[in-house]
């Protein structure tokens, strides 16, 4: 695998000291021993069987068994379903009491979609038994210590990221329900899931997103498959995940907590998702920046190494703050997360800071990674474009992130909502005044947003999210606050980045292990 990546069998925590940095800053006290343990793993077996799923052996769908019976089972890659066994325990430390920026760091290293996706809505349903289901904890356990694997299944063909727009019907059925005229249209680990997360409304709730209850859908009642996979989908990337289309006719479904509240229930497991993503997005631009790292030290060019040129160090500094700065904007909103993720409805003015901080990391982290990832294959050059090696691999994976849990659009909608009806954006500038930088710029986009509304609202939030970015930077100490006022030239003034920040104490993260 050194022929298809170059930090194939390294320990990716050790290569990443701005890792440290951001963790150091907001969630110190981490477990050092148990992430090195991690990171040696993705690099000497993650890497290898992800590039072997992606380019030979996906999940495919087997839907009779040899009787003739419907059983609609994703069949993975042995490897694929060993490696998972190993990955498995990162999903426990938030229920062991050891909090979710474990958890999180664990993500950002791993930063393989597919697999991670796997992982990630298997601890959202076990997140849900957990807050408002605590009778259903033997399955709980199931999905964190057992066999089995979850899923979330909320989006249907006629309303994608409308949720409102959701036409499965619950019906009462004694102590359960059964769901009628489901069409699940993007059904991440189809044929995988034991029990899945769905949202349907019950007869006679009200119509648009309040109406719909979440309920329990177990694969199997008294041994008889509960809904069909009417197939998989094929995808660009995140191939390791399982993809398909959901039918619900008459599934046997159970209702969790109150159905008036499924609707806050479902966002709160979204927000589990979204910083899921933002933290992959960034590991993701971090597998893309090791291979430059390498590969400007190894290659030359006009008789020099790459990383002698004047343009490959503007192209690494630019690589570097958009990578660090994701990074402290994704864990700093994970830090307020996990103070406030056991609160139920209605809930405090921190959670819905946290709230709002998730759609800051969701939407700007998803920006950063398509970029770095598409600026590592421009300077890998042709090979950069070949399926043959990792760094084009990398780039297909980052384009998923700007879609999964709600795109841009809705990112920035919901964002509007946690602003003109929550009142979130008090505490977010409360938590802004000790650096003035970002909060004039905050403010700034804050006026965009009263002036222009929906309109403005993505302009906003990729604002926002930079003056958080800017702040988290300060807060990490230098060389991160340099870094901060040059990402602040760079993204919030529209400025280019002076000749003066070609050091390599700025470009380059590995100038201090040299």
């Amino acid at each position: 695998m050194k022929a298809i990546l170059y930090s194939q069998g390294e320990n990716h925590y050790n290569l990443d000291p701005d890792l440290k940095a951001v963790l150091d800053a907001f969630a110190p006290g981490l477990p050092q021993e148990e992430l090195s343990a991690f990171g040696r793993l993705v690099g000497e077996e993650v890497l290898e069987v992800a590039h072997h799923v992606d380019a030979l052996s996906p999940p495919r769908l087997l839907m009779h068994d040899l009787d003739g019976n419907r059983i609609d089972r994703a069949l993975l890659s042995p490897a694929e379903r060993a490696l998972l066994e190993k990955l498995r325990p990162m999903v426990r430390p938030a229920y062991e009491g050891r909090g979710w920026p474990l958890h999180y760091a664990l993500g950002y290293l791993l930063a393989d979609g597919g697999l991670y996706c796997i992982l990630t809505i298997t601890h959202q349903v076990a997140y849900a038994l957990h807050k408002y289901a605590p009778e259903w904890s033997a399955v709980k356990r199931e999905l964190l210590y057992g066999k089995a694997y979850g899923a979330t299944w909320m989006t249907e063909v006629q309303g994608g990221s409308d949720l409102g727009a959701n036409r499965t019907l619950a019906r009462r059925e004694g102590e359960a329900y059964r769901l009628y005229h489901g069409d699940k249209y993007f059904a991440s680990g189809a044929g995988l899931a034991d029990y899945a997360l769905v949202t349907a409304r019950p007869e006679g709730a009200p119509e648009g997103p309040k109406g719909l209850a979440l309920f329990l859908l177990p694969r199997e009642v008294e041994g008889r498959l509960n809904f069909r996979v009417r197939r998989f989908k094929e995808k660009l990337a995140t191939r390791a995940v399982p993809s398909g289309e959901v039918e619900l006719e008459g599934s046997l479904a159970y209702l969790l907590g109150r159905p008036e509240e499924g609707i806050y229930y479902t966002l709160e497991t979204l927000t589990v998702a979204r910083l899921a993503n933002a933290v992959a997005a960034m590991g993701l631009a971090k597998k893309a920046h090791l291979e430059v790292l390498f590969r400007v030290r190894r290659r030359t060019a006009f008789g020099r190494r790459l990383l002698d040129h004047d343009l490959v160090q503007h192209d690494l500094l630019e690589m570097r703050l958009r990578q660090v700065a994701g990074t402290a904007l994704a864990f700093l909103a994970v830090a307020r997360f996990d103070q406030v993720w056991e609160e139920r409805p209605p809930y405090s003015q921190a959670y819905h800071l946290a709230r709002l901080l998730s759609h800051l990391a969701k939407g700007r982290t998803a920006e950063h990674a398509a970029q770095i990832t598409g600026l590592a294959m421009e300077l890998f050059g042709g090979l950069g474009f070949l399926e043959d090696y990792g760094v084009a691999r990398f780039h297909r994976e980052a384009l998923i992130t700007p879609i999964w849990e709600g795109p841009a659009n809705i990112q920035a909608l919901d964002m509007l909502e946690a602003v003109a009806k929550k009142r979130a954006h008090e505490p977010l500038l409360e938590m802004l005044k000790g650096t003035p930088l970002a909060l004039k710029a905050a403010e700034g986009a804050l006026g965009l947003l009263r002036e222009g509304g929906a309109w403005q609202a993505k302009e906003a939030l990729r604002r926002l999210a930079d003056a958080v970015s800017v702040h988290a930077l300060e807060a990490m100490g230098e060389p991160y606050g340099e870094m901060a006022r040059l990402y602040a030239r760079r993204f919030l003034e529209g400025e280019s980045l002076p000749k003066e920040a070609a050091r390599p104490e700025l470009y380059d993260p590995w100038w201090s292990l040299s």
